[in-house]
């Protein structure tokens, strides 16, 4: 596969590539627009300096108990089970994760409209934007897997067409986040540096890496080398918690062992200056609830209905 012209971040390669250094801004609004919302100057710097940022406590015990009432009705509802946007665990037929769940629910929906997340993503990406992705992840007690190192970038460059860095991931916990049940893990100022993986990529490559990631996973040597260099982070706490991360931040999470649940609302905003294109593993187009391409639209705030914060 010829490398294209427009391509910034090449991946997916036949043999190991050096790894690039950053070539977009990691906060992109600038001047009056940068300190113009909820984030105060300290917090852009942290998000600059780390590629992410933690609120315990964002939404309130009653929001969250809401949310995570429709979670069970999920995963006892057989018409989700056999969604294509439903993945379940290899072998099982146990829920991974639902895909495209701002579609599926009108209160998720108005979450992502929240006039303060908005603004929240207005300063980081220094435009309007629309979602890129949105999911709920399952993650049981006992028997719930983990995920591989992974930059979602990568990810969504190669097998989405998304050209540059400047889309933010939300991750909101509908239970607690303890060290025992498998949280996020991230690797910080790992954003600042964009790592080419090996490994050319299959059609609908996606029906096996969203069981399990095999492709777009950094070398040993590479996470190695960014861990030693930067260490690692796994935030915790109770449900309601939210952690915003930058699309080229390394994250996983290890297999859930402990007797407590571990899910999260995940939801990915795109700057409407981002449109995808081409994927650029030269695959065909992944289905919408991956990669959206038609509700690309900036996204209008509407009233929290509901859905408050803490504090």
């Amino acid at each position: 596969m010829e490398t294209r012209t427009d391509d910034f971040y090449p991946t997916r390669l036949e043999r190991p590539a050096a790894p690039i250094t950053r070539m977009d801004p990691i906060i992109h609004s600038q001047g009056k627009d940068r300190t113009n919302g909820p984030l105060s100057e300290a917090e852009l710097a942290m998000y600059e300096r780390d590629g992410f940022l933690v609120f315990n406590n964002f939404l309130d015990k009653e929001t969250i108990r809401r949310f995570q009432d429709d979670l069970e009705a999920y995963e006892n509802d057989d018409s989700i089970l056999r969604s294509e946007g439903t993945i379940t665990e290899t072998g099982k037929q146990e829920i991974r994760s639902v895909f495209g769940i701002h579609e599926l629910s009108s209160r998720f929906d108005k979450l992502t409209r929240n006039p303060e997340i908005l603004g929240m993503v207005h300063q980081l990406l220094g435009s309007d934007a629309y979602i890129h992705q949105s999911r709920i992840n399952f993650k049981p007690g006992f028997h719930g897997k983990g995920f591989d190192w992974h930059s979602d970038f990568e990810t969504w460059h190669a097998e989405d067409g998304m050209p540059r860095m400047r889309a933010v991931s939300f991750s909101i916990a509908l239970t607690d986040n303890t060290p025992f049940n498998g949280p996020l893990m991230l690797i910080p100022g790992s954003h600042k540096t964009f790592i080419p993986c090996v490994g050319r990529t299959p059609e609908d490559n996606y029906q096996s890496s969203l069981k399990k990631q095999e492709l777009g996973v950094p070398s040993d040597k590479d996470l190695k080398r960014m861990a030693d260099q930067h260490g690692i982070k796994a935030p915790t706490g109770p449900a309601g918690s939210l952690i915003i991360f930058e699309c080229n931040t390394l994250h996983a999470s290890n297999a859930n062992m402990s007797p407590w649940p571990r899910s999260n609302l995940f939801f990915v905003y795109n700057s409407i200056e981002n449109q995808l294109t081409e994927p650029f593993c030269g695959n065909k187009l992944r289905p919408d609830f991956l990669g959206n391409r038609t509700n690309t639209s900036a996204l209008a705030p509407v009233a929290k209905d509901g859905l408050q914060r803490t504090g």
